[in-house]
């Protein structure tokens, strides 16, 4: 087994002055080139199955003024020489292992920047916890920091130990520091102890001559103060400040004064805390120090900077990484304009990096966004302020400070605040001052470029007042019925800007405004009235938002939202019904309150003097809705509507975020949908909701959507250069987190917004969520599950404006400006900020990978493969095929990734969030789309976990054209929760509730329709369960529940079965944690999904029970192989493995009813049946490994009827060849994947760009696996078969997998077969020789099949789960083995 990919926290971080930044992930080290934008440039695995915890680089002068060193990371190392090539060298260690690499950062040859490895793995009796060069010595030796307090002098060409001396103080490190001038007698080490406490000693005595090493280093300094253990330790010779991170949530700094030098020294006598800085909500893992600065990451996600000057406050909060907390840190030097670099690697395997910039004053001051502090702008004007708007937010180019206050009072007057002044801009009539609504909005002269701003004022009596802000007097009044005018909707389009006045009895006025610019009067408005909207009926008829589209053959569209809780679609120049009404009624069109025949032009003088001139269009006829969502958001109402690339988005103060899209469809099909709620539609249009998006817990008024900006821009289209120079590295282009859907074929209709651009059409996008959380304001972000801007307003019920809020795009930073008792406040004073930003001293964010799940994945589905259709090349020698998967975890989110195993490349297609608890299992029923295998992959996703509660998605993955990578797009089917089906039964009072920490296990599809699918899930309550999906009705519905196993139920597994006579049956297989197995027939099962019985279901009982296992069983695989003949029935292979370590492989013979007994005699004598209906099942045989694994095995799939895959905490995962009688152990491998948990398996096509590259490229930590340490390297195959096997032969009778037993208790892959490496070349060169001309493993059994050299062979896929995931290829020569006949 090789790696082909894979996804791990980050542990260490360091940058080469400002131009690179090398990052550690499990055993992989990377380098990404900051200029001119960072992007990644060379990778290779330099620590085989040890994990990467520091990086070194050697320079060749001592520490100097203004240089720091840390923990994990010493800043001030220079690059090697300058002469030609560059390079510079670099310590790696991690674990018990050190080695040396050399960094070619400038190649004189072409290639890119790439690593060498320069000698063996240096492997120590201890844990690494820091490595520091010694300058002065031309020797290449280290000094390494170990975890029982001990320093080692490292000889690095040879790996041996020189000298090593250990400290009187014998106790556990949790980190160490090591400051070392030039030679071993300078250094001082600084650790930080199990008991809370800093100790400081000097390894070599502090003399020039050699210390005894039996003679102990005494405790020279005792810093005393944490609560908890120390993390990490950092210095900073400049200030002499040493500061240190606690488990106890805390930063500490010290002044310690002058450590290390050419003497040793220990620093002052007794050091001070100047410094504890608290602000962490959880433990502190890293800190670094900058002069004037302290950076600190913790397990709560946030990278704090504390401004040293300002009393150790936070000056700015940087967050990014999913859950899990940041588990490295770095900071560069910085430059001689003072930016600098802040890098942050997270457990959710992300990485992200800042550019902070000093402001004018030449200090760092960053924004804080997660709180903010209010400014009373002093309203100095006549009555109380009622509502608020902003101008001039729309230019994209404004700052803050350009922006303008508009405010309409209760007496109907309006001011602007400007400059710090409030100035009155109109005062209306008598009728404006009981009641007064007010919009302001920003247009486009007509035939200019400049841009004027719009206010609209509307009243109780149906008049409307509109003007420009910057001349009040050239305003126009419209009249929009006769009573109370609702609401105010400002629409900008290409055909100028749309006015919609909601008045009484459900009728929505419209008017297309156009504003012309001339010399005297300088402006004037030309008014156009349109026809109405009629809403349902209802008690609340008046919209609270809309948004217009369009469509190339439908003409306008509007969707709008109302306060009933509905989405509504209105169509303008299609077809519409048409309703007359009254010449009453006709009078409240019309903007002058005139009588208005159709075609009649109007001619009206505004108050300023102007000439109006109106066109009545159709005001005959008011237009009803198409189609309509009713009560979607629930009785509060839609707070807002926007499109964004072709789909919308809206919500309500329901808590819920809804995406939805216009579909055309046949009128045909809508008759048979409808369901009541729905107008009848002629025209074909449809509103579809996609999915819908909560909030946070207790966020329940939502009042918008805000796209969220890319972090980076796309890079440029240089992937196959680069991968074929590294095949290692893991692509970044793209991980600006945004979450992609299928783009619309040709053949669909495209309903986007006005200005959007046609290629990002149907593409759902990552944003956030604002609205009011208890008395913030707060801007949310569900992906990361973070706030992003929280300010103090009170709460809802309040006038209110967010700025910048240009095309609905959240930039990373803004200002709230609301109404709180009668005071006009704001989050930011006026006047604070002077450019576009914010802000001198904004910090630029890159993501340059996207996290995946920060607390562990549980589960894994693969969906299936795509292959791009950008080059037919390479979408022909398989280059650009992607396998798809979907990973639940413990973060409470689902995750569909694309991986592209020929260069390593992991993309985040959705990430969905509407679990309440941790997602334990997860199961999908995939179908092809498209009209090709590989050109679309349509699959019904299944989740479930804690609180007992199941999810259910339609998941639509195609290719992006234009982007070149996969697209997914998410549809929500169904959900459900056990406590909701209970309360909704009859005389629920009357029964126990069911338990609210019930948790789901496992599930499995059982069959499956074009309506749905039939699901068994295993209940930690010790019930299992069967539940129906229906997509047409979305909804999940439980059919029947027993509680047969009396305790937790672990996992299921299902089978199908099929006779002689084409007869179908289902199996299902449960097991508990008792260790035994049950087995359900599920064959009548259909008649409970269908309906056909009228009849409640009956208790089901098992038809056969395993004992397989002392404890639970934590996963099963289930396969079914028809025997040769028809009588013979079939053998079903039931693979478990449990909490006692133990592999189990049980084969079960199943016979048919109707069919002839089987004349063997039963093992088992449980299998008694008294009907002849009902399948014969009787245990064949049972074979048991019981020491499989060093701890539970967690997970295990076949891979072929013969060939189990397994993964443990262990970490390691094993390949075991199944016979009929025993079990073989084929090999193993230790993933860099802790916590293992979910493990996905398939079999593919392995094209050539695999196979050249299997036979020169892979891990250097594998090919080192099998190898006793001090044998040589070069191994090309890992993991070769314990024993030899002889060829099979296949009778006619039956397939059997016989092989001769190899020591079942091996723990690693060269144990047990007594084979030496060179046996172990020999073998590996034979079966590579062998490849194309190897056994097959399909789905009906074992068939030998020769391949031709043009059509490549099989390779199997292993996916490992856990603290991250690692992509393994398993080679056809090491899943083949000979056998011999039985």
């Amino acid at each position: 087994m090789e790696t082909a990919a894979l996804l791990a926290p980050f542990t260490a971080l360091e940058f080469l002055q400002d131009a690179f930044l090398l990052t550690g992930e499990g055993p992989v080290l990377s380098g990404f080139n900051l200029h001119p934008r960072p992007k990644a440039c060379a990778s290779l695995s330099v620590l085989q199955h040890y994990r990467i915890h520091g990086i070194r680089p050697r320079r060749p002068e001592a520490v100097t003024p203004q240089r720091s060193a840390a923990t994990n990371g010493k800043k001030g190392d220079e690059l090697s020489s300058r002469s030609e090539p560059k390079f510079c060298d670099l310590a790696v260690f991690g674990g018990k292992a050190v080695r040396l690499v050399r960094f070619h950062v400038d190649p004189q040859d072409g290639k890119q920047p790439h690593f060498e490895i320069l000698g063996p793995l240096m492997e120590l009796q201890d844990w690494a916890l820091d490595v520091h060069w010694l300058a002065g010595d031309k020797r290449s030796l280290l000094c390494v920091a170990t975890a029982h307090n001990s320093a080692l002098l490292l000889d690095s060409i040879t790996g041996s130990v020189l000298f090593q001396r250990s400290c009187l103080e014998g106790c556990l490190l949790y980190s160490a520091l090591l400051l070392v001038h030039e030679s071993w007698s300078d250094a001082v080490l600084v650790g930080g102890t199990v008991f809370n406490q800093l100790v400081l000693w000097k390894p070599a005595g502090g003399g020039t001559e050699r210390v005894d090493p039996e003679l102990k280093a005494p405790v020279e300094r005792r810093l005393l103060g944490h609560s908890g253990v120390i993390f990490s330790i950092a210095y900073l010779q400049e200030k002499g400040w040493l500061a240190s991170a606690s488990d106890d949530r805390s930063v500490r700094v010290w002044g310690v004064g002058a450590l290390g030098g050419p003497q040793g020294n220990c620093g002052d006598f007794k050091p001070a805390c100047l410094r504890v800085l608290y602000g962490h909500q959880a433990r502190v893992f890293s800190v670094r120090l900058s002069p004037g600065k302290v950076f600190s990451a913790g397990e709560d996600g946030a990278c704090l900077v504390w401004d040293w000057a300002g009393g150790g406050k936070v000056v700015c909060t940087l967050k990014g990484h999913r859950a899990g907390g940041v588990r490295a840190l770095a900071v560069s030097e910085g430059t001689g304009d003072g930016e600098r670099w802040v890098a942050t690697g997270g457990a959710d395997g992300g990485l992200r990096l800042w550019r902070m910039k000093p402001n004018e004053h030449g200090k760092e001051k960053l924004e804080d966004a997660a709180t903010e502090k209010l400014t009373d702008l002093k309203f100095t004007g006549h009555g109380s302020p009622k509502v608020v708007c902003m101008v001039g937010e729309e230019d994209k180019h404004a700052s803050w400070s350009q922006s303008k206050l508009v405010v309409c009072t209760d007496q109907g007057t309006v001011y602007q605040y400007s400059d710090g002044q409030w100035e009155m801009l109109w005062k209306g009539t008598p009728e404006f001052q009981s009641y007064c609504l007010m919009e302001t909005t920003t247009v486009s002269l007509k035939d200019s470029t400049a841009k004027m701003s719009l206010c609209a004022v509307g009243n109780l009596s149906g008049s409307i007042q509109v003007f420009p802000i910057a001349h009040p007097q050239c305003g126009v009044l419209l009249t929009g019925g006769t009573g109370k005018i609702h609401s105010l909707i400002w629409q900008e389009t290409k055909d100028g800007i749309y006015l919609l006045a909601s008045g009484s009895e459900g009728l929505v006025f419209r008017w297309l405004i156009e504003v012309q610019s001339e010399e005297n009067p300088p402006s004037s408005l030309s008014v156009k009235p349109l026809p109405s909207f009629l809403l349902p009926r209802g008690a609340k008829r008046w919209l609270t938002a809309a948004v217009r589209l369009h469509s190339n053959t439908q003409g306008g569209l509007w969707v709008c939202g109302d306060r009933r809780g509905s989405l509504l679609l209105f169509q303008d120049g299609g077809t519409r019904e048409q309703k007359t009404v009254d010449d009453r009624r006709l009078d409240d069109c019309l903007p002058t309150g005139r009588k208005q025949t159709h075609g009649e032009e109007v001619e009206q003088r505004a108050p300023g003097g102007d000439r109006k001139s109106e066109r009545k269009e159709g005001a005959d006829s008011l237009l009803q809705p198409l189609s309509c969502l009713f009560g979607v958001h629930g009785k509060l109402g839609v707070t807002s509507v926007s499109e964004h690339q072709g789909l919308l988005y809206s919500t309500g103060r329901d808590g819920c975020v809804r995406v939805f899209r216009v579909l055309l469809v046949a009128p045909q099909k809508l008759e048979g949908k409808s369901n009541g709620k729905s107008v009848e539609n002629k025209g074909g249009l449809q509103l579809e909701v996609l999915r819908v998006q909560r909030a946070c817990k207790g966020m329940e008024w939502l009042e918008r959507v805000l796209i969220l900006v890319s972090d980076i821009p796309a890079e440029e289209k240089d992937e196959g250069h680069l991968g074929k120079e590294f095949e290692n590295h893991y692509k970044t282009k793209n991980l600006s987190g945004n979450l992609e859907v299928t783009e619309a074929s040709e053949e669909k209709e495209n309903f986007r917004g006005e200005e959007e651009n046609t290629e990002d059409n149907g593409r759902e996008a990552r944003f956030a969520i604002i609205g009011f959380h208890a008395v913030h304001f707060v801007v949310w972000d569900p992906v990361r599950q973070e706030r992003l801007l929280a300010v103090p307003c009170g709460g809802g019920h309040r006038s209110w404006r967010l700025w910048p809020s240009h095309k609905g795009v959240w930039p990373g930073h803004g200002a709230l400006v609301f109404i709180k008792q009668g005071a006009v406040m704001a989050s930011r004073p006026p006047g604070a900020a002077s450019s576009r930003a914010g802000e001198a001293g904004r910090y630029e964010g890159w993501g340059l990978r996207e996290g995946v799940h920060g607390r562990g994945i549980g589960c894994v589905c693969r969906l299936g493969a795509i292959t791009g259709l950008g080059d037919a090349k390479e979408a022909q020698r398989g280059e650009e095929r992607w396998e798809i998967v979907a990973t639940g975890g413990e973060d409470t989110s689902l995750t569909v990734l694309a991986l592209r195993p020929s260069c390593g490349r992991v993309k985040v297609l959705s990430v969905i969030t509407d679990h309440i608890s941790s997602v334990r299992t997860v199961t999908a029923v995939t179908r092809p789309e498209g009209g090709g295998e590989d050109q679309a992959l349509s699959a019904l996703l299944v989740s479930a976990g804690g609180r007992a509660q199941m999810q259910c998605y339609r998941l639509v993955v195609g290719w992006d054209r234009r982007r070149l990578v996969p697209s997914c797009q998410v549809i929500q089917v169904a959900s459900h929760r056990l406590d909701e089906q209970w309360e909704r039964r009859r005389n629920c009072h009357k029964t126990v509730k069911m338990d609210p920490e019930t948790r789901y296990m496992s599930v499995v599809a059982v069959d499956e329709n074009s309506d749905g699918c039939l699901l068994a899930v295993a209940c930690s309550d010790g019930a299992v369960r069967l539940f129906s999906v229906s997509e047409v009705k979305h909804q999940v519905d439980l059919l029947w529940e027993t509680f047969y196993h009396q305790r937790c139920v672990l996992s299921v597994a299902a089978c199908s079965l099929q006779d002689r006579k084409c007869n179908k049956y289902k199996l299902l297989f449960s097991a508990a944690t008792d260790g035994k197995i049950a087995v359900w027939d599920l064959t009548d099962a259909s008649s409970l999904w269908t309906g056909a019985s009228s009849r409640g279901p009956a208790a089901p009982i098992p038809c056969f029970s395993i004992h397989a296992h002392q404890s639970g069983v934590n996963s099963l695989a289930v396969r079914a192989d028809n025997l040769g003949h028809p009588e013979d029935g079939c053998r079903v292979t039931v693979a478990s493995g449990g909490d006692d370590g133990q592999l189990t492989v049980s084969m079960i013979r199943v016979q048919y009813p109707n069919d002839s007994p089987i004349s063997e005699p039963l093992v088992s004598p449980q299998a008694q049946f008294q009907s002849a209906e009902q399948l014969h099942l009787h245990l064949d045989s049972q074979c048991r490994i019981p020491l499989a694994h060093a701890s539970p095995l967690t997970a295990l799939k076949l891979l072929s009827p013969d060939l189990v895959v397994s993964t443990s905490s262990d970490q390691r995962v094993c390949l075991w060849r199944v016979g009929s009688t025993d079990i073989s152990h084929i090999g193993a491998l230790c993933c860099h994947v802790a916590d293992a948990a979910g493990l996905a398996v398939w079999e593919g096509k392995l094209t050539e760009e695999e196979k050249d590259k299997h036979k020169k490229m892979g891990f250097e930590s594998e090919r080192e696996i099998a190898i006793c340490r001090g044998s040589p390297t070069g191994l090309n195959v890992t993991h070769q078969t314990a024993a030899p096997f002889l060829k099979d032969q296949k009778t006619n009778d039956e397939v059997e997998a016989v092989s001769e037993t190899g020591d079942p208790d091996c723990q690693t892959s060269n144990e047990g077969g007594g084979e030496t490496p060179a046996e172990w070349r020999h073998q590996s060169g034979a079966d590579s020789s062998a490849e194309t001309e190897s056994e097959v493993n399909t789905e009906g059994g074992v068939t030998a099949s020769r391949e031709s050299q043009g059509e490549g062979g099989k390779t199997g896929w292993v996916l490992v789960c856990g603290q991250g995931f690692q992509l393994l290829r398993v080679p056809d020569a090491e899943r083949r083995s000979p056998r011999r006949e039985k």
